[in-house]
């Protein structure tokens, strides 16, 4: 979500509760609707208490999947420059097309796998260029201790991609269930409701707005917290870009152009194949 956008919100959100309890206040009684303030203050405290625990508990929950997500992704960029290095001890006859198919890699997953991410798509989808990258290995006969080690190695780093590309693709689904998201859009409207309720027409008119004002901005601030954070890879605020794997490809082809691997590559700059 757009910062700009998340502020209107709140400003707007806060503006009509402060008009609602000024509002309810012109018909309030000198005092307010509760005769026993101590006793609604005890049901307003439980009903924010509650609200408290389960949002806070929701956060951590998302903030620990969009952790997840972030470590996931840069495990998956560094773990493809390890793969490439690895490929260099591999038989002659594969080490320039698996080097290729790795940079392929690398580049859909910033130009086609990302984009779908950000728009809400999220894939299950083989990376195609780890079907490539299958095949070519099928094509590996490793004799040499060298070419044995490595091949060894390639397994090991082909195993720990696929898990840092799970938890990279994991938040882009979405976390937080739709039931929470029910549970916890009707608590913030008890909480705010039971506020109105504390209208004294006794009391300045500004206190009265302050009062629902700071309530209602908290809540609504809190919440879009955690929408951020369910979609980390849509909003705006403190999105996921690729990064990391952008700094590896540019390490990749820094690397291609010093073993002087001039193969044609078998994508085109999105990761298409060509």
């Amino acid at each position: 979500m757009h910062v700009v956008l998340a502020t209107l919100i709140i400003v707007i959100a806060s503006a009509l509760a402060i008009a609602g309890i000024l509002t309810v206040r012109r018909h309030a009684p000198e005092g307010g609707y509760f005769t026993n303030g101590d006793r609604a203050a005890g049901v307003f405290g439980v009903l924010a208490t509650g609200f408290a625990l389960l949002l806070g508990f929701v956060v951590f929950l998302a903030f620990t999947k969009y952790d997840e997500s972030r470590a996931g992704s840069e495990a998956e960029a560094l773990v493809l420059v390890q793969q490439f290095e690895t490929a260099q001890l591999m038989p002659v006859e594969v080490r320039s097309r698996l080097s290729g198919e790795l940079f392929c890699y690398g580049r859909s997953v910033v130009g086609t796998e990302w984009p779908a991410m950000r728009s809400g798509d999220a894939t299950e989808h083989i990376n195609p260029w780890a079907v490539a990258l299958f095949r070519s290995l099928q094509t590996v006969h490793p004799e040499a201790p060298s070419e044995q080690s490595a091949y060894d190695a390639w397994l090991d780093h082909t195993s720990t991609r696929e898990e840092a590309r799970r938890d990279r693709l994991h938040a882009a689904e979405g976390i937080v269930p739709l039931s929470v998201w029910i549970v916890l859009f009707f608590s913030a409207g008890l909480i705010l409701l039971y506020v109105l309720f504390f209208a004294d027409s006794g009391e300045p008119a500004i206190a009265q707005g302050l009062m629902a004002g700071t309530v209602t901005a908290g809540i609504v601030a809190t919440m879009l917290v955690l929408v951020a954070l369910d979609s980390p890879y849509q909003s705006r605020v403190g999105r996921l870009e690729p990064v990391a794997m952008q700094r590896s490809l540019e390490a990749l082809d820094e690397a291609r152009t010093l073993l002087q691997l001039d193969d044609p590559l078998p994508c085109d700059e999105s990761g298409r194949p060509v």
